[in-house]
């Protein structure tokens, strides 16, 4: 069947509280199953959230130690993946019988990623997507992701990956997934500028896929009282006002956008668009040029320590002589 009705969830965190933003997508998923959605999207940090305005203390070539009880605090809102967290938001993917792709700030280590999690509808998490490049200043709090974790599952529902805000802005990252055959393209993010839009629109028509973009709405309520965001303490002022929006793979926006407000978005959709879509321009396919150019995609998990193991030797001391 290729008939399907996806969704994307325009919806804020309850900014270091996990618990409570937990509680909170829960309800979302509750109200896209009574919809009949297969495919629900969340926002960019979505889970850990994503705390626009802060400082994190620092200015350039100095760090403070209230920017290390910001860090710390983020640290603890973060999730482990796997972990309790991803068993429960597992446990509304088996509820709903659907799939969910959703943005979450990993925690590994004493290091976060902003991470995109999926899930099947059987509730297993399928695996991530770590985000290759923090934008600006993000590069303060998140590590960078590798090639290991850039996938594109084969689902019932279609061919499911996930590029994370400014990372849809990296064009060998979009080929290597237009060539990995992606129908339901998943851009969780943060950004509630307009010409998104035209970004958005711009990969459904180049990738001939279905784009799927969730942004988080998010006002100074959602955070914290102590919580010294740029923007001030009005407990109305809008950090992140939505944006959210369903496209076809001919560039055309089927759903959205939305503004200033949650809302859960929804579109039906005809997989087989996606073929239409290619007959005059497969950019991985007969619109490619492999003669002229070509792009290596180095997918092996990249460890910054590599320990070698030597049998009979609990020690951790050489048994060589020297």
């Amino acid at each position: 069947m290729s008939q399907r009705r996806v969704a994307v969830i325009q919806a804020g965190t309850s900014l270091f509280d996990t618990p409570r933003t937990l509680d909170r997508m829960e309800a979302h998923c509750e109200a896209a199953a009574a919809q009949g959605v297969e495919l629900a999207v969340f926002p960019e940090a979505y889970i850990g959230g994503y705390p626009k305005g802060l400082t994190f203390g620092a200015v350039l070539g100095s760090r403070f130690p209230e920017g290390r009880e910001d860090y710390l605090r983020y640290w603890k809102s973060a999730i482990d993946v796997p972990g309790a967290e991803t068993a429960r938001i597992g446990s509304f993917a088996a509820k709903m019988k659907a799939h969910i792709v959703v943005g979450v700030i990993e925690r590994d280590g004493a290091t976060l990623y902003c991470t995109a999690l999926f899930f099947g509808p059987d509730g297993a998490l399928l695996g991530k997507h770590r985000k290759l490049m923090p934008t600006g200043t993000e590069r303060l709090v998140w590590g960078k992701g590798d090639g290991s974790t850039i996938p594109v599952f084969e689902t019932d529902i279609g061919r499911i990956g996930a590029a994370i805000c400014w990372e849809n802005y990296m064009p060998d990252l979009r080929q290597s997934m237009y060539a990995r055959g992606i129908t339901l393209w998943c851009a969780p993010t943060v950004d509630e500028r307009d010409i998104w839009q035209v970004s958005m629109r711009h990969i459904a028509y180049e990738g001939r896929t279905f784009v799927l973009s969730a942004c988080q709405y998010m006002t100074r309520a959602d955070a914290p009282e102590h919580y010294n965001c740029h923007q001030g303490n009005n407990p109305e002022t809008v950090l992140i006002r939505g944006g959210s929006v369903i496209i076809n793979p001919l560039g055309e926006i089927i759903a959205g956008p939305v503004y200033d407000r949650e809302a859960i978005i929804t579109a039906d959709i005809d997989l087989d668009d996606v073929i239409r879509g290619k007959y005059d321009l497969d950019v991985a396919g007969h619109y490619a040029r492999p003669d002229v150019f070509n792009l290596q995609v180095n997918t092996t998990r990249q460890n910054p320590v590599s320990f070698t193991h030597v049998e009979n030797d609990t020690s951790g001391f050489s048994t060589e002589n020297g």
